[in-house]
């Protein structure tokens, strides 16, 4: 079985590979110990699964890492020997000016992923192979996907983020504590309906729902409080993964304690009778949510697998939610590196999209540079090749495929980006397939790099690294230029998004949608920027559309007001908050054996 190819190729020991000197003359840049020469200058190419290069990494104590950016011990709070919590008193301001943030997104993927996560690792360790200060900035993984489909998300190979199985687990409860701090309120919100259901302006539409950090379909749409009147009201509600939680956009928001205090009393629970919002305020628990989650707001520092420091905080879904890492762990990284790598989820119309409108919208961010992921299995995927077929060599499927680079490109130079496009390379790329994309950057203005960090770490990233400096000091991004403005209106927001990013024609809104843009309409929501919920495989909301979808209707059956995140969900298409569990698992091949965790990549 294949684990994921990405950088130059990763088999399993079951399945190894055979390289030669004629056609992968690269390859002789894998360290050696990977390598077992056979005969007639043939190798055995059999490299370590993530989790054994995660357990052979030689890790630095949290105390040195922190020192190695200045960070004073003071503010390092530990969680054992390589974790910590940073208290948000160490961000340095007049720092933060001076940093250079880098996004880093990718075109639309595949669901075998493209590699950004292994990217910005490997971007990190590149820079600091050129002797440049650089810090990585990511989401934490979600333990839904983990035992579902990825099997894990703390980058893979020589690019990762360690310790890996702390951070694909429990890590330091930031997750627990959202999820218990969404789901305490939802108990007190069920008990005031319950102790005040005799008033007469009691609450008439509920909105707010549990949360659950498993991919648990059967929970999507519930009933509570049934056999008999001790058990509560029986209600209709449901169940979205804790990355879609308001308060995990909140917590991803929020500039400090007061601020994460002030969103959360803002929440908005539902409306009464007489159509007034039912707020947190209103139920007066925003201070016990908010002691909930006060250790959770500290960005975590951990580090790579060539002791770079690594901020990881906050987990929101791009396809479901906003997408990006906190807003406190990207600006304490810019207190302490020069150059700050930052990923935002899935491919650039969904993640970069929010990352721009949303993230640097509130919080004043101007990335330097983006970086877009493309890997030769993406391209000819959008360019028509079947799935059977997509390791094969296909010159015309990669001629095809660039049309959705293309569509992305386009998108970012509309914010006013300037451009890096990282190729994410795997075993089976010919190097023809390579020099057409090369060739087709160069002759389009962007910059261009193989990535080989799955394989090599910072070494195998020494060119990209290199590029981008160039890029920064010779073409820097210009300030952000937002597709629609504060005042439009939710609906013409969304139409923007659509049309100027998606490429749709159109944008219908269901009967339910339009109710919801109805209540917004005139109120102070109508200022709140729009995060549109549809799925990451296609431009339009049909996950089958690849390419470059043409002449599509984005269809919106629904809307989420997070009056404390301060922006309004749009649900497209057939898009679920709560994902399913694929046929087979991830989670059957996670395990416990002799005392170490196998399974997790």
């Amino acid at each position: 079985m294949e684990y994921g190819l990405r950088g130059m190729g990763y088999v399993s020991p079951s399945h190894p590979h055979l390289l030669t000197k004629t056609n992968h003359p690269s390859y002789f840049n894998i360290l050696s110990k990977d390598l077992t020469l056979l005969h007639n200058n043939t190798f055995l190419f059999t490299m370590k699964t993530d989790i054994e290069i995660a357990r052979e990494s030689e890790l630095k104590n949290i105390y040195e890492i922190a020192k190695n950016i200045q960070l004073p011990e003071e503010y390092v709070i530990p969680y054992g020997k390589n974790m910590a919590k940073v208290q948000l008193e160490a961000q340095q301001q007049e720092q933060q000016k001076k940093s250079n943030l880098i996004l880093v997104t990718s075109i639309t993927p595949t669901k075998a992923g493209i590699g950004k996560t292994t990217v910005s690792i490997g971007l990190a360790l590149g820079l600091n192979k050129i002797g440049k200060n650089a810090v990585v900035a990511l989401r934490e993984p979600s333990l839904g996907p983990c035992f579902g489909m990825k099997g894990g998300a703390a980058g893979g190979g020589y690019a990762q983020v360690l310790p890996m199985e702390n951070i694909n687990l429990h890590f330091t409860g930031d997750f627990h504590a959202i999820t218990s701090a969404h789901n305490t309120l939802s108990a007190l919100l069920d008990n005031y309906i319950y102790q005040n259901r005799a008033e007469a302006n009691g609450i008439k539409e509920i909105l707010w729902k549990r949360v659950l950090d498993v991919n648990d379909r059967s929970l999507r749409y519930i009933t509570t409080g049934l056999r008999g009147n001790a058990n509560g009201v029986p209600q209709e509600s449901g169940f979205d993964i804790t990355p879609a939680s308001e308060i995990m956009a909140i917590m991803c928001l929020a500039t400090d304690i007061d601020d994460l205090r002030r969103r959360i009393e803002n929440i908005l629970l539902g409306y009464r009778y007489d159509g007034s919002m039912f707020t947190v305020k209103d139920l007066g628990v925003a201070g016990a949510i908010t002691v909930l989650l006060k250790d959770a707001l500290n960005p975590n520092l951990v580090q790579t697998t060539e002791n770079t420091a690594a901020f990881i905080h906050g987990g929101p879904f791009a396809n479901i939610a906003h997408g990006c890492n906190s807003v406190l762990a990207t600006k304490m990284a810019m207190s302490y590196g020069d150059y700050v790598i930052t990923e935002a989820g899935f491919g650039a119309d969904l993640g970069a999209e929010k990352f721009f409108d949303i993230k640097c919208r509130k919080s004043s961010l101007q990335p330097k540079l983006t970086v877009v992921v493309a890997t030769a299995q993406g391209l000819k995927m959008h360019g028509g090749v079947t799935l059977e077929n997509i390791k094969d060599k296909h010159i015309e499927g990669i001629k095809k495929g660039l049309e959705n680079l293309q569509k992305h490109v386009e998108n970012l130079r509309s914010f006013g980006q300037s451009i890096v496009v990282a190729f994410n390379k795997y075993a089976t790329d010919s190097s023809e397939e390579i020099q057409l994309v090369e060739d087709y950057c160069r002759a389009n203005g962007l910059g261009f790099a193989v990535n080989n960090a799955f394989v090599e770490g910072g070494t195998g990233a020494i060119a990209l690294a290199n590029e981008v400096i160039q890029m920064i000091e010779t073409n820097p991004s210009q300030p952000l230029q937002f597709p629609y403005s504060d005042e439009l209106t939710i609906a013409d927001k969304i139409k923007a998004v659509a049309t100027k990013i998606y490429g749709a024609t159109a944008v219908t809104f269901s009967p339910i949608a339009q109710k919801k843009l109805n209540q917004i309409k005139g109120t102070k929501l109508d200022l709140f920027p729009v995060c549109i919920a549809k799925t990451q495989y296609s431009f339009s909301a049909d996950a089958s559309a690849y390419g470059v979808a043409q002449d599509f209707t984005i269809a919106i059956n629904d809307l989420v007001i997070n009056n404390g995140a301060e922006f309004i969900v749009a649900i497209a298409g057939d898009i679920m908050r709560m994902p399913g569990l694929p046929k087979v698992p991830q989670a059957t091949k996670i395990d416990l054996v002799n005392g170490l965790v196998e399974g997790l990549s």
